[in-house]
């Protein structure tokens, strides 16, 4: 369908797709990528955009838009972020396939696992550990990334890390955390069981 789009509906259909990667990657909440069989094109944007990444073995892996007379643009942002602009440069030009030891190797993904079994399992246990932190703490870090990646570690940085850490420490669920460290305790956001 979008290959009888035309220019202005073009625009809004990259836009849409812009926005969905951007809401991925600014979400407060944590994101994780389950990748199994071929992950091509946006398929590789979505992987990149996200926090933490799983594939199996067997998954593979394509920016192929060259392919096709067009350039992965929407993506890039999140694609060489995540694998740096040197190997960008080969895959988005070359529009190779790859494996997912490849991009495991290049930092598309974060594990690799042999079957769906075990990805299921993975996932499982990235989400187990994620909920066992504080929900407001994990957007906080999420910000907090954004702000010194990239960036040297002036007295701007500095600065702003300190009162980062002030803010949600002093915050209710910072105090919580704190207190449950203390008591030896779980913290009150981890549901009981």
């Amino acid at each position: 369908r979008a290959a009888g789009y035309n220019a202005e509906e073009t625009q809004r259909d990259a836009l849409g797709l812009a926005g969905m990667l951007r809401m991925l990657n600014e979400m407060k909440k944590p994101t994780v990528a389950r990748v199994q069989g071929p992950a091509y094109g946006g398929g590789v944007g979505l992987v990149a955009a996200c926090d933490i990444s799983i594939a199996t073995f067997d998954a593979q892996f394509a920016l192929t838009e060259v392919k096709l007379g067009i350039i992965p643009a929407v993506i890039s942002p999140y694609v060489i972020a995540a694998i740096g602009e040197r190997k960008a440069r080969r895959y988005m030009m070359t529009a190779e396939r790859f494996s997912a030891a490849e991009a495991y190797r290049i930092g598309l993904v974060h594990e690799i696992v042999p079957g769906e079994a075990e990805l299921d399992e993975a996932v499982g246990e990235i989400v187990d550990d994620l909920l066992a932190n504080g929900p407001h703490a994990l957007g906080e870090c999420k910000a907090l990334i954004k702000a010194v990646a990239n960036r040297p570690i002036s007295q701007e940085v500095v600065i702003d890390t300190a009162q980062r850490i002030a803010r949600v420490r002093a915050s209710d669920e910072g105090r919580e955390g704190m207190a449950a460290f203390l008591e030896k305790r779980k913290p009150n956001w981890i549901a009981k069981t």
